[in-house]
């Protein structure tokens, strides 16, 4: 009997190891994760990456400045005009161009259709994982009449490819605006029927609340941003603090929680979708006429309609095909405040028609290195929602 205890105390003490993924139904992509168990309790998480990569930053080093545009935007497909308007700032930053007002308000219109898209996509799967399957149809409703949108005025609907240097690629389609305006009309609505679905059910509540804990402090060291920082307690938002593309023009709030868990990531999603909407109303009403590129032969390609109808800008454009944009020599960062949180773009030039180098700051990448330090000490059955929390999209995470 004695022995047969002591083997019992024996095999408690063992640790355990358990594979999670890479196809694991509830592991968001090609991601994998070593679990270390002490029973039920997770002692220690190990994420592996690599599945999804292919190159990314080299294949862009080897294509002319303008045909990168449209490599950004599977890094994330999520909130693909954001990904293309951070390369795009980066290398006008570079140019010193300026660009016209309305192609400003578009690309606000653009990136955040694009911000509440992504948060879309996330809430519904987040759901998913725990148990609720109702959201997800939800979602994928408005979310819809989004890809609608970026059908319309790009022909893409996933990845839209609707943003160029120098401003976007074409105006905005016929009927675009007052779609657009139906559809901000009865967003708010919808987000509050997404509140009646999860915010005081209280079996969401026991699932999320005090779960994957991230205190500030650890959140900073990590350099977590986003949502996830928003939800540890800082009011840290790009768009307010290094304001682009004109967003110091705009009224609209940052969602702060200080739960520091699942459900705050998930209150300030929520929020975030409202004030995105409440962005998108704004720039409605200030969508001025004008140009939506901005005119500097030899570095921007000129309107569609102007190389139909002028010889020097088909001239123009034929050059900047065979020979690309030559940006002058130097280096440049940029950042955006993206679905996921700072998205960067660094780019080094040596004067030539492609980047010498260029580097990507992911913020998936970089808030999943917090996975661990959430992990720890929760139940094994936390690990998904835990993981969801973050919101990765492994073809960033991976490039």
């Amino acid at each position: 009997m004695a022995r047969e205890l002591n083997l019992r105390a024996d095999m408690r003490s063992e640790i355990m190891e358990i594979n999670l993924g890479p196809h694991h139904p509830s592991t968001h992509g090609v991601f994998r994760a070593v679990v270390e168990l002490d029973g039920e309790t997770v002692i220690n998480i190990v994420p592996y990456l690599g599945y999804l990569h292919r190159g990314f930053e080299k294949t862009c080093e080897n294509k002319k400045y303008h045909q990168v545009i449209p490599l950004t935007e599977r890094c994330d497909y999520m909130g693909a005009s954001s990904n293309s308007l951070a390369y795009c700032l980066t290398v006008e930053k570079m140019l010193g161009v300026d660009i016209p007002e309305r192609a400003q308000v578009i690309r606000v219109m653009m990136a955040e259709l694009s911000r509440i898209f992504s948060h879309l996509f996330w809430l519904g799967t987040h759901g998913h994982d725990i148990g609720a399957m109702t959201p997800l149809f939800y979602m994928l409703r408005e979310r819809e009449e989004i890809m609608n949108l970026f059908e319309l005025t790009a022909g893409g609907r996933l990845m839209p490819n609707y943003l160029r240097i120098g401003g976007v690629s074409q105006d905005l389609a016929e009927g675009f605006i007052e779609k657009l305006k139906s559809f901000t009309d009865h967003f708010d609505a919808r987000v509050d029927e997404y509140e009646t679905l999860l915010t005081k059910n209280a079996i969401y509540i026991d699932r999320t609340r005090g779960v994957g804990f991230l205190s500030l402090e650890n959140a900073i060291q990590l350099g977590v941003s986003g949502p996830m920082i928003r939800a540890s307690g800082k009011a840290w938002d790009i768009r307010k603090s290094e304001p682009y593309s004109g967003y110091e023009h705009y009224d609209f709030d940052i969602p702060v929680e200080k739960g520091c868990d699942v459900y705050s990531r998930y209150l300030v999603r929520v929020d975030e979708m409202r004030q995105s909407n409440r962005i998108l109303k704004q720039a409605i009403k200030s969508l001025p006429d004008g140009p939506i590129r901005a005119t500097v032969p030899g570095k921007i390609f000129p309107i569609q309609e102007d190389i139909y109808t002028k010889m020097e800008s088909l001239i123009h454009h034929f050059m900047l095909v065979v020979d690309g944009c030559r940006v002058p020599a130097g280096d440049c960062y940029q950042c955006i405040e993206s679905p996921r949180g700072e998205l960067g773009c660094y780019i080094v030039s040596d004067g030539g028609s492609s980047p010498f180098r260029l580097k990507w700051r992911a913020p998936a990448f970089v808030n999943l290195q917090s996975l661990a330090e959430m992990c720890r000490g929760c139940l094994f059955a936390d690990v998904i929602a835990i993981l969801s929390s973050i919101d990765i999209v492994l073809a960033e995470v991976d490039r």
